[in-house]
């Protein structure tokens, strides 16, 4: 684009004052929860199953997630009055935004790892009038029971291997090939180059949607195979506890869609759209210098869009509660030992004050 140096990103407070708070309280609710949730997969659950293995990194994901949220929030509340050069500048673009998007991939893949582990259970364990057809798709590794714990374990680290590598190769470029042509401007680190991007930029943005929808499809594909099993279940003549089963898969698949379709899905769409009104319009002729870049309200969409995204990461541990039912035993276990020690803490204090009341008087 010519001429992006005479021009600027301007913000509304929709960006430097919403986003901060917002991603303040995220931080504090997310790195909360997330610690929680590893605590009770890590030390009070001891047979893990499948499920298990894919919370637990979904749960390291989102608590170093987490942990940029902070500089997410001092980002938009001081980006304008940070130079391209700056070490804090540097560090967003090159330490926070990789962080971001290798938490998003992964948090897609994984919730796709899940939904297809529940449904391969389902499958398996049907009193349908005929086997499913997935049984000839799926890998033999999810329809094992006994291999479900080691599948579990190298789709985890096949998958943070191939997002990290892929997310962190584009960076290796960004910074030799984009991030150069703004070293010379005297420009704000919250500026066109660094929040529109490159050419670059967009080939990885479009690669990482296209990779969204086919996880999403593949859930959406899970989701409708599930109503079609269960429908005709209930249509066989065996009577069982299996439907209960199917109930408790279903509603975990729809969790795990809702959590697409609200959190994921609006961002996606709008990454693909954005790219294409960047690369379609004309920006040669550009207003004068201190006035807004016209696509200043875009990026602006752009960035709460991704806010929510991110907002899975706190949300999640909602959905552990949903999904698993050792999770949510041992969760609530938890909160009546807390609620429990502070009734006898309160108790204790409340005993205290009335011997020293008892006392003064006498």
């Amino acid at each position: 684009m010519a001429n992006d140096s005479h021009t600027k990103l301007c913000q509304t407070s929709a960006t430097n004052v919403f986003l901060p708070i917002v991603y303040t309280i995220m931080s504090i609710t997310g790195l909360l929860g997330n610690a929680n949730s590893l605590w009770v997969f890590i030390r009070k659950i001891s047979n893990k199953t499948s499920t298990h293995i894919y919370m637990i990194n979904l749960g390291i994901s989102n608590f170093l997630l987490c942990l940029t949220m902070p500089f997410q929030a001092t980002y938009y509340s001081l980006g304008t009055k940070w130079h391209q050069k700056d070490t804090m500048c540097q560090i967003a673009i090159n330490g926070l935004t990789p962080m971001i998007h290798i938490n998003i991939c992964i948090g897609v893949m994984i919730l796709s790892w899940v939904a297809l582990s529940r449904f391969a259970s389902l499958i398996q364990h049907s009193h349908a009038d005929r086997p499913s057809r997935w049984l000839k798709v799926l890998p033999g590794a999810f329809l094992c029971r006994k291999r479900h714990a080691k599948l579990a374990y190298a789709l985890c680290l096949v998958t943070w291997a191939i997002v990290a590598i892929s997310v962190l190769s584009f960076v290796v470029l960004y910074s030799v090939r984009e991030a150069k042509s703004g070293e010379d401007r005297n420009e704000a680190c919250y500026s066109v180059a660094v929040e529109v991007g490159g050419e670059g930029s967009h080939v990885f943005g479009l690669v990482a949607v296209s990779l969204f929808f086919v996880f999403f499809l593949l859930v959406l594909s899970a989701y409708i195979a599930v109503i079609r099993h269960i429908w005709r279940s209930r249509r066989s003549a065996v009577i069982s506890d299996s439907q209960r089963v199917y109930a408790r898969v279903f509603r975990n698949i729809v969790v795990i869609m809702v959590v697409l379709v609200v959190c994921l899905l609006p961002h996606h769409i709008y990454k693909a759209i954005f790219v294409h009104i960047v690369n379609e319009q004309s920006w040669s002729t550009l207003p004068p210098t201190d006035t807004c870049h016209p696509l200043s309200m875009y990026v602006e969409v752009k960035s709460i869009l991704l806010c929510l995204a991110t907002l899975r990461c706190c949300t999640d541990p909602i959905m552990y509660f949903l999904l698993d039912k050792t999770f949510r035993n041992h969760a609530l276990s938890l909160l009546r030992l807390r609620t429990s020690a502070n009734d006898s803490q309160s108790l204790k204090s409340n005993v205290g004050q009335l011997s020293q009341a008892t006392s003064a008087c006498l």
